[in-house]
């Protein structure tokens, strides 16, 4: 014969049932609701110059999302989920081959940094600008939810030893 709770459960059930939403609670409270509650999109577009593109989107250090264009793939989208804060920083990093007015193929190098504020829900634009030699996100619809830092940065410097 099992013993019965008020609620007619048995101890060890209702004990496994507490412990299990108790740690649920705690787990939510750490998270804030949710370990990742900010999403957001960023798209890119290979520019009518532009022969390929290879891309490489880092929020605050990490690796989110790598985008590849050719003539195969003019357009990539790519959807970022982080941890909930109020901002973040970000560097566009890769590499563009443009088509030069000579009709020669040049490469440039994406390297530069900026910051996102409340992003989620965002859809932002990767845009070029100078002649192909700066790079930053833009949501059009909300300018002020990124803020580019202008010119080459740091920020794609890749260690060799």
């Amino acid at each position: 014969m099992t013993a019965r709770t008020l609620s007619g459960f048995s101890r060890p059930y209702a004990y496994r049932s507490l412990k299990a939403a108790c740690l649920l609670a705690t787990m939510i409270t750490l998270t804030g609701g949710s370990a990742w509650a900010t999403q957001f999109v960023v798209e890119d577009g290979k520019a009518t110059q532009e022969v390929s593109e290879t891309s490489r989107l880092y929020i605050d250090g990490e690796l989110v999302a790598t985008m590849v264009l050719d003539e195969k793939t003019p357009q990539r989208r790519a959807v970022v989920n982080v941890p909930d804060k109020p901002s973040y920083t970000y560097a566009l990093c890769g590499e563009i081959v443009v088509r030069n007015a000579e009709g020669k193929a040049e490469t440039h190098l994406v390297t530069s940094q900026g910051t996102l504020y409340d992003p989620s829900g965002h859809v932002f634009q990767a845009m070029g600008a100078q002649n192909f030699t700066d790079f930053y996100l833009i949501d059009p619809s909300s300018p002020a939810t990124a803020r580019h830092e202008p010119g080459r940065k740091g920020a794609c410097t890749v260690a060799t030893s």
